[in-house]
């Protein structure tokens, strides 16, 4: 039996009203499931935007910081010799631009409900954050290679102390030594390949003085630098965990929020069509 359409003549008055009556009911359902997916996207869509603006906030945050860092401390730069541009203030400055990037991007994806933006925020986040677990399992799987080619590097970094271009280079491994009471990479011996001679930098001695690396070793300090950061590194790995696991934390809220509006855009726009 086929559907009636309330203006029917073949249809009776009763006939005609129980049609009307279906037909309001299924019209109602339709409304009531628009309003309610309405509802939710509304709720949805502020949450992210507030997510998204103390992202954007934390961004422009981490780049003030890197700008401070380039403005004041610009002179100290990285200790490697393979990647010159490595400094504390460079990748600040980078990372501070990518995250205010992404937080605007899913800032404006919110507000304007828009999908193509909601999904490239999801893909980009994602993509960050997979890079991320990547290099973590790498580095614990090889951190012995790692440690290896790491102090190569450094001892490369060694031969451009003090000469003209390296300046950060020479600051950073003077604060270095002075701040971490060590001498050298692995031993004070590989500033003797540096210098050709038997001395270290001032920066190496117990006792600070002019010319004072030229001194008996018994003045130096004995500690390698690599190994006094590296325990340092080890003794403060419970706030890296938890700044690391909190990294995470925010990036899957993220991802969430961005897929659950994804989703209620996508349901509103097939209920109230």
């Amino acid at each position: 039996m086929g559907w009636s359409e309330p203006g029917d003549p073949g249809l009776g008055a009763r006939g005609q009203a129980v049609c009307c009556e279906r037909r309001g009911r299924l019209r109602g359902g339709e409304l009531k499931r628009c309003s309610m997916a309405r509802g939710c996207l509304q709720g949805v869509k502020y949450l992210m935007f507030a997510f998204n603006l103390l992202f954007w906030l934390g961004g422009c945050g981490i780049l003030g910081v890197g700008i401070w860092l380039a403005a004041t401390q610009g002179n100290f730069a990285t200790l490697s010799a393979s990647f010159p541009s490595l400094s504390a203030a460079n990748l600040l400055i980078v990372t501070g631009t990518f995250v205010m990037a992404i937080g605007f991007m899913g800032c404006i994806g919110a507000i304007k409900e828009n999908k193509c933006l909601l999904l490239t925020f999801f893909v980009m986040l994602l993509l960050v954050f997979l890079l991320e677990a990547t290099i973590a399992i790498l580095f614990f799987a090889y951190t012995d290679k790692i440690d290896r080619y790491a102090q190569q590097d450094l001892k490369k970094g060694l031969h451009l102390y003090d000469t003209p271009g390296n300046v950060g280079l020479t600051n950073a491994w003077s604060i270095i030594q002075t701040d971490f009471r060590c001498c050298g990479v692995s031993n004070y011996t590989d500033w003797f390949e540096v210098y050709n001679a038997t001395r270290v930098p001032d920066s190496c001695c117990l006792e600070f003085s002019e010319s004072c690396g030229l001194h008996a070793p018994g003045t130096w300090w004995k500690a390698p630098c690599y190994e006094t950061v590296k325990i340092w590194l080890q003794e403060n790995l419970l706030a890296v965990g938890v700044f690391g696991l909190c990294t995470a934390l925010v990036q899957i809220l993220g991802l969430t929020f961005a897929m659950t509006m994804y989703c209620q855009v996508v349901k509103a726009d097939t209920y109230c069509a």
